[in-house]
C-alpha cells in the first residue's frame, strides 16, 4: 500500500513540489509565529524576572510595568523605609524616552536604578559594563545592532549627552528596548527630584511578606505592595493579555491553509484517478484499504514538508535577525515537536475529507 502511494504522489512530480512547498511554507510561519510569542513573552518580563526582590511597591490601582502608570513619590518612599521589616528600598523609575543620534530619534524604556545598590538594573550584559555616572547609558542589543550603537558611542537624550558603556540581553520587548541610566539622570529628565515609577524592597522577614505587604498598604496611603512571584504573574498575564495572542490566531490561519490545501490536492488526485481506484475496486480493494491509501499520501507529504520546513526555519531565523534585530525568536524542541504533530494531526484530517470523494466512484467506472 505505502509503495502504491509513493508511485501515486511521483506520478505528478511538478505537483508535489508544490504541495509539499505550501505545506512547508504554512509550517514555517507556524514555528516563526510560535517562537516569536516564546521570544516576546520572554524579553517582556525578563527585567522583572532577573530583579528579584522580595516586594514590589507600585501607586494603587496600578498591576505591572509594562502597560501600566505608576508613580510613587518620596515621601511614599520614605514612609515604607522607615517601617521596622523593611530592610532596603530601591527605586526604579522608567520613562519613555528619545535617543537622538545623527539627527535621527529612537524611542527607548529608559529606566532608571539606584547604582549604588545595583537593583532594577539589566537582567544581563553581553558587552561592556554597567553605569557608573550620569551621563552613562546601557542600550539593548537588538536596539544596538538595529541602529548601529556599540561600546563608545554618543548619543543624546534631549539636550544630555550620553556615552554608551554596555550593551544588555533580555532587554528586548519587541514594541520595545530597555535602556539604562542612573535614577539621579532619569530623574532630572522628566523633572520631578523624588518620583519613581515603583519600589523594590527587601524586608527582615522573608517569612511573612504577606503581612508586610499588607502593613506597606495599611501605614502608606496611595500605593500597592506585591510579592515577588505576584508582580510576575501580573506582568506575564498583560503581557499575554495584549498583541501577542494575535501571533496564535495567525498561527492557526496558517494551519486551516494548510489543511485545505492538502484537502484540495488529495480531492483533485482522487478524482483524476477515478478509474484507477475503480479497477481496484473490482479486484476487491476494500473501502479501508483505499482510505488508509490516501491517508497515508496526507502524512507523507506533511512528513516531506515537515522536515523541508526544519531544513529552512533557522536559515530564515538568522536570514531575520540579521535584517531585524529586535525580532526576538526563541525556538523549543518542545515547540518544533508539538508544531509537527499538529501538521499530522491536521494533515490526518484533511485525509478524512478528501476521502469522501471515494463515495462517488462505482466500480461500473472501469467499463467506460
Amino acid at each position: 500500500m505505502e509503495v502504491y502511494a509513493i508511485r501515486t504522489l511521483r506520478s505528478q512530480p511538478l505537483r508535489l513540489a508544490m504541495t509539499v512547498g505550501g505545506v512547508a511554507l504554512c509550517v514555517i510561519l507556524m514555528l516563526f509565529l510560535i517562537s516569536v510569542y516564546k521570544g516576546v513573552a520572554d524579553g517582556s518580563v525578563e527585567y522583572v524576572r532577573h530583579n528579584h526582590t522580595d516586594l514590589w511597591v507600585l501607586q494603587c490601582n496600578a498591576t505591572n510595568i509594562l502597560r501600566g502608570s505608576s508613580f510613587v513619590t518620596a515621601s511614599q518612599e520614605k514612609s515604607i523605609r522607615e517601617l521596622p521589616d523593611v530592610k532596603s528600598v530601591s527605586p526604579v523609575l522608567l520613562v519613555l524616552a528619545s535617543v537622538q543620534k545623527d539627527g535621527k530619534e529612537k524611542t527607548v524604556f529608559l529606566t532608571g536604578y539606584d547604582i549604588t545598590k545595583g537593583s532594577g538594573g539589566p537582567p544581563q550584559l553581553a558587552l561592556g559594563r554597567h553605569v557608573q555616572r550620569d551621563d552613562e547609558i546601557v542600550l539593548d542589543r537588538s536596539f544596538a545592532a538595529k541602529f548601529g550603537f556599540d561600546i563608545g558611542d554618543v548619543l543624546h537624550i534631549q539636550e544630555h549627552r550620553m556615552k554608551v558603556v554596555g550593551i544588555s540581553r533580555g532587554t528586548n520587548a519587541f514594541v520595545i528596548q530597555y535602556a539604562f541610566a542612573t535614577l539621579r539622570f532619569t530623574r532630572k529628565l522628566v523633572g520631578f527630584p523624588g518620583i519613581a515609577t515603583c519600589l523594590m524592597v527587601e524586608t527582615n522577614n522573608r517569612e511573612s511578606l504577606g503581612k508586610i505587604a499588607q502593613q506597606i498598604k495599611e501605614k502608606v496611603r496611595g500605593v500597592e505592595a506585591y510579592t515577588h512571584e505576584a508582580f510576575l504573574k501580573n506582568n506575564i498575564r498583560e503581557m499575554e493579555s495584549g498583541f501577542l495572542p494575535l501571533l496564535y490566531t495567525v498561527a492557526a490561519i496558517g494551519g486551516v491553509v494548510l489543511t485545505v490545501i492538502l484537502s484540495l490536492l488529495l480531492s483533485v488526485n482522487i478524482l483524476e484517478r477515478r478509474k484507477d481506484f475503480s479497477v481496484l475496486k473490482t479486484l476487491g480493494a476494500t473501502g479501508l484499504f483505499l482510505k488508509k491509501m490516501i491517508i497515508e499520501q496526507a502524512l507523507l507529504i506533511s512528513s516531506g514538508a515537515s522536515l523541508t520546513a526544519l531544513f529552512l526555519f533557522f536559515p530564515l531565523v538568522h536570514v531575520i535577525g540579521i535584517l531585524s534585530p529586535e525580532v526576538s525568536v526563541k525556538a523549543t524542541i518542545v515547540h518544533i515537536i508539538g508544531v509537527i504533530f499538529v501538521v499530522q494531526v491536521m494533515s490526518f484530517f484533511s485525509a478524512l475529507i478528501s476521502i469522501q470523494k471515494l463515495r462517488q466512484i462505482y466500480i461500473l467506472e472501469v467499463f467506460r
